[in-house]
């Protein structure tokens, strides 16, 4: 019969050489796939001012713009929410059931991101326009929207 220690220094060295695969496995091959040629879609659901879901089951986040969170847990205020509910409520209203077309310039959370024709325009700047979204750049500092106005 082996002896608990023996077994305890077998079960630890087989975790840390599973935690060092791991830690040297690439990045999923989600991540590594290249981005889909562009397609058109039916958006089927507006998540928020910035992300919607075809009716395909893609989720797709619209590159270049940022709207107000609608969720307490990524919200920095509840002002942020309240802002975040009127931008859903108005990009539903202009996109539910609309046509659109998706050209993938990269991934975020689980969804493509990209730059949306709708009806012959930037669909990122015409939400900009509408004052639904505000520019965005990735890597850029996203706008504070519990600031105190001055």
């Amino acid at each position: 019969m082996k002896s608990i220690g023996r077994i305890a220094r077998k079960t630890i060295g087989g975790m840390i050489s599973g935690l060092s695969l791991l830690v040297a496995t690439p990045l999923s091959a989600t991540a590594r796939q290249p981005l889909p040629a562009p397609w058109t879609g039916t958006i089927a659901h507006v998540t928020d001012g910035d992300t919607f879901r075809l009716a395909d089951g893609t989720r797709i986040r619209i590159a270049d713009i940022d709207s107000a969170e609608t969720q307490k847990r990524q919200a920095k205020c509840a002002g942020e929410i309240a802002i975040g509910l009127r931008q859903k409520r108005d990009a539903t209203a202009l996109l539910d059931g609309v046509t659109v077309e998706v050209r993938p310039v990269g991934r975020s959370y689980a969804r493509i991101v990209a730059r949306i024709g709708w009806r012959g325009r930037d669909l990122g700047g015409e939400l900009v326009r509408r004052g639904l979204a505000k520019p965005w750049k990735r890597g850029q500092p996203k706008p504070d929207l519990c600031a105190p106005r001055r």
